[in-house]
């Protein structure tokens, strides 16, 4: 092999070698190219309050989501030792208590919130229950009457339904105890009578009571953490009323027994305890008495463990406690209005806190 041939060979493996050197680098990446993001512009979503309208229930000023436009019914409740615990009692709005015969009394419950199932025992009416009646324009309901309320409910002073005339229809008769202890009525039953006699079923009459926005705002007075309240010395028209401070209401009691609602065990819970004292007559042997629910008088108001001497007055009808010239503010909730007679007259006992 001559020089040149091998000089040639020479170069020739040179040139080898790099190509396979370059052959083994890894061939360069294009950039990747970064993609296009719109940028977005996010808001917040502005968060509007939702401001839901809320309506005082007429009677007891709690604060409802719908507005109750149903007439008021008035209801006469049997009240003798043997007639309790009463049905009912616990939806009532107000329940008024008062003398019907002698020392005994009756009550009379006042229905708007809430209609239940079971009322009762019902009893018969007095000439000043079927005025309280007229003027709460509610719809009234007893069984049985004394001659000058027969004659006011013949004339259709108030709208009304009455058990002498629809007992074992509209009215019905419980086995576990003796008449006159055992006339009940249920809503719907009041309802349909009201329908049966044409009378409306809308409010038309709104009660000028006030209520306190809060309990706490109510808690201007003397406290006392029991109040007693007696129309004679008979204990079992006694009522004893016990503040539980913390549910900020009141626990009725009557000759040692907590007062319930038979149809679903439950205690009442009372916001308010209104004491209004007036004159009373015996106007019979029977001892019916005339009670005199016009001419207004003293007064004692209890409610968030607080006690005011007020005054009441028949305004427009309806019985109404008074303070400074006004109608004094109730706590929202279930109230209970005792009307005594001026002898004893307010012969309430109260318990001051320390």
């Amino acid at each position: 092999m001559t020089r040149k041939m091998r000089g040639l060979l020479f170069y020739l493996a040179i040139a080898m070698l790099l190509v396979a050197a370059c052959s083994k680098e890894e061939p360069a990446e294009d950039p990747i190219p970064e993609p296009d993001v719109d940028e977005e512009i996010i808001e917040e979503e502005s968060v509007e309050e939702v401001s839901v309208e809320l309506f005082p229930a007429p009677f007891t000023g709690v604060m409802k989501e719908e507005e109750n436009t149903r007439r008021p019914v008035l209801t006469t409740i049997n009240n003798h030792p043997l007639a309790r615990p009463q049905s009912g009692i616990s939806d009532a709005d107000i329940i008024y208590e008062l003398a019907a015969e002698g020392s005994v009394t009756r009550l009379l419950a006042l229905f708007q919130s809430e209609l239940p199932a079971e009322i009762g025992p019902i009893r018969s009416a007095r000439d000043y229950f079927v005025h309280i009646a007229k003027g709460l324009d509610a719809f009234y309901v007893a069984h049985g009457y004394s001659p000058d309320a027969k004659q006011l409910l013949e004339k259709r002073v108030v709208d009304n339904i009455n058990g002498m005339q629809y007992d074992g229809t509209l009215f019905w008769r419980s086995k576990d105890r003796r008449a006159p202890h055992n006339s009940y009525i249920s809503g719907d039953n009041i309802l349909a009578a009201e329908d049966k006699t044409n009378s409306s079923m809308e409010i038309s009459v709104l009660p000028a009571f006030s209520f306190h926005e809060s309990v706490e705002d109510a808690k201007i007075g003397e406290s006392v953490s029991s109040v007693t309240v007696k129309y004679s010395s008979d204990p079992n028209f006694t009522s004893v009323y016990a503040y539980d401070v913390e549910k900020g209401i009141y626990a009725r009691t009557v000759n040692g027994n907590v007062t319930i609602d038979k149809a679903n065990d439950k205690q009442l819970e009372l916001a308010n305890i209104l004491v209004f004292e007036t004159a009373h007559r015996t106007i019979d042997n029977v001892g019916r008495q005339a009670v005199d629910i016009e001419s207004g008088g003293k007064g004692m108001l209890f409610q968030a463990g607080i006690a005011k001497e007020i005054e009441w007055e028949n305004r427009d009808g309806i019985l109404m406690p008074i303070e400074n010239g006004a109608p004094a503010k109730l706590v929202p909730g279930q109230t209970w209005i005792h009307i005594v007679p001026t002898k004893p007259g307010l012969e309430t006992s109260v318990t001051y806190m320390p």
